[in-house]
């Protein structure tokens, strides 16, 4: 089937692709992205070939110079995409491989028409939002979705945010165009309970319905958000006053964990009220997996554990999203539960990390420490000290980007003798930078788009622990950083005790350190938790909580870590 955009471009499909797109209303954070990638899993369920774009309406080019405060999570894709992080939200629900293709900003878009405009594609017509803005953001998502029976595409923001109009007007237009029995719209929204008045309140959703109508566009299906479960009477008042079928009124009620919501909006027919609309047969879903799942966090066989995350971002827990699910995945890998307590790495320098620990967990104290990736001097030293706390504790240790770099300065100080071990990052005229500048990386001017990014293979070295747990040689993992190890320091380092357990194929870039007279002591210089995800954990995540498991197991046996002892320290912390 031959399909033409209105910039007369052509492209041949066997059979059309779905489109179904997702809007918000009210307020933001309803939670777009993950309403978008549960109906991804969903269908994928019923055995269709799914993929899903994110339209973001900020005018930055990628999210990857934005302040994680700000924007959160800067989710990397294999083919070296910084994108944002409901990708992340995609790859954990969908099986699809997400790439540069399922993420774009207006930026992106209004650069590559000004780019067309100076090369003169234009042939001097007036360059317009209405067609040529429009006409990108549909080539854009025509050439994400080929190839895949349903393209989901969330619209980033809220109807009627001025940002977002460009994205509104093109995903009206292409109802007239790849026809309107391909296209579904979604439109998400909150449904707020006063307690005061003892009751729920439609009208945010209705006007946030009646705007979007405004601009051409009519939600067959409605996705409330409530922190109660709706009852028949609100939803048939919501199908009225909004136009929807009364069984397209989906309730999305908050859960204890987000696994569950497959299992709760297809109990509500979302997925069943999909394929009608959009005429598709598919088989019965298969949901089981999400059924395990929700099982082991409800009743996990072997209990939980208490992990520590210090980073310089806590603040905003979103800025280490896929990092804390991949946690949890390993948790489900070992049939528990992991709590994380985000600890500011600021306040170890300032308090001490023991103490900080048992204000933290009121003196229950952790079975593992983790230290994520990160940027700039701010926090550096507390991070050093919780890794030397680990290693001389031994206290399974996870150093992940900066992390890595992090443990090999502590070991270099206090271990390898290297007294003012630091990194070219915080001091760029130091002599003992045991991290230092990547060679690539001395000319780059422009920050955008230019760390070394991406999917890069990587040598595990044999008879290592990193090699027990991949049980392969050849590996490839994704990258975000600028700093490596100093391979000047690498043969004193190795004379020290520390391991070099993989590398770039050339041998030059140190990807996996770990210190061989330790339970579980690793660092990569890579983030394996943009791979990991619920079905099928990352197997360095479900290693690191086995070896917390182990930890706690022999913590809780120890005298000085009986209840007694525990009682002791919060009543003199208290």
């Amino acid at each position: 089937m031959l399909r033409t955009t209105s910039m007369g471009r052509t492209f041949m499909q066997s059979r059309p692709t779905k489109y179904i797109f997702v809007t918000g209303g009210v307020v933001s954070s309803i939670g777009k992205g993950l309403s978008t990638a549960i109906i991804g899993s969903l269908l994928e369920a019923r055995g269709l070939k799914v993929t899903a774009v994110k339209l973001d309406p900020y005018i930055n080019v990628d999210p990857g110079t934005m302040s994680p405060f700000q924007h959160g999570e800067v989710f990397v894709t294999d083919d070296g995409a910084e994108t944002d992080l409901d990708l992340g939200h995609y790859a954990r629900f969908i099986g699809t491989k997400m790439s540069k293709l399922n993420n774009f900003t207006s930026g992106k878009v209004y650069e590559t028409v000004i780019a067309n405009e100076r090369r003169g594609d234009y042939l001097g017509g007036t360059v317009q939002v209405i067609p040529h803005i429009t006409d990108e953001i549909k080539r854009r998502i025509l050439l994400a979705a080929q190839g895949f029976d349903i393209c989901l595409v969330e619209i980033g923001g809220t109807v009627g945010d001025i940002e977002s109009l460009p994205f509104l007007e093109a995903i009206r237009q292409m109802r007239a165009e790849v026809g309107s029995e391909n296209v579904l719209y979604i439109h998400v929204t909150l449904v707020p309970y006063i307690t005061a008045a003892n009751e729920f309140k439609t009208k945010p959703t209705q006007h946030s319905v009646k705007e979007l109508t405004g601009y051409g566009i009519l939600p067959s299906i409605i996705i409330c958000r409530s922190e109660q479960k709706m009852d028949q009477p609100l939803k048939k008042k919501i199908s009225l006053f909004c136009n929807v079928d009364q069984d397209c009124v989906i309730n999305a009620v908050d859960v204890s964990t987000i696994y569950e919501l497959p299992l709760i909006l297809h109990s509500e027919g979302l997925d069943q009220r999909i394929v009608e609309k959009l005429n598709i047969w598919t088989g019965t879903p298969n949901l089981k997996p999400w059924h395990r799942i929700v099982e082991t966090i409800a009743e996990p066989k072997n209990g939980s554990v208490t992990l520590a995350m210090v980073g310089k971002y806590v603040d905003l827990t979103e800025s280490y999203k896929s990092l804390s699910e991949a946690l949890h995945h390993g948790g489900f890998a070992n049939d528990c539960n992991v709590n994380i307590v985000y600890i500011d790495s600021e306040e170890i320098e300032k308090q001490g990390f023991e103490q900080l620990i048992a204000r933290e967990t009121d003196g229950y104290g952790i079975d593992a420490i983790l230290i994520p990736g990160g940027f700039g001097s701010r926090g550096s030293e507390g991070k050093v000290t919780a890794a030397r706390y680990a290693r001389e504790h031994n206290i399974p240790y996870f150093g992940i980007c900066l992390g890595l770099q992090m443990a090999v300065i502590e070991f270099a100080r206090n271990i390898a003798g290297i007294k003012n071990a630091t990194s070219g990052e915080f001091d760029p005229d130091s002599k003992e930078a045991v991290i230092d500048l990547m060679e690539s990386q001395r000319k780059v001017r422009d920050k955008g788009g230019s760390m070394r990014l991406g999917a890069y293979p990587c040598v595990v070295t044999k008879d290592t622990l990193t090699h027990s747990i991949y049980k392969k040689t050849d590996i490839s993992e994704r990258h975000r950083h600028r700093f490596e190890f100093n391979n000047d320091f690498r043969e004193k380092l190795e004379k020290a005790g520390l391991t070099i357990a993989g590398t770039s194929p050339n041998n030059e870039l140190v990807e996996i350190i770990e210190l061989p007279d330790h339970p579980w002591f690793i660092g990569v210089q890579f983030h394996p938790e943009f791979s990991s995800t619920p079905r099928d954990p990352h197997p360095l995540f479900t290693s690191f909580v086995e070896a917390s498991l182990g930890h706690r197991k022999k913590r809780l046996s120890d005298d000085e870590n009986s209840e007694e002892q525990r009682l002791r320290v919060v009543k003199n912390k208290k």
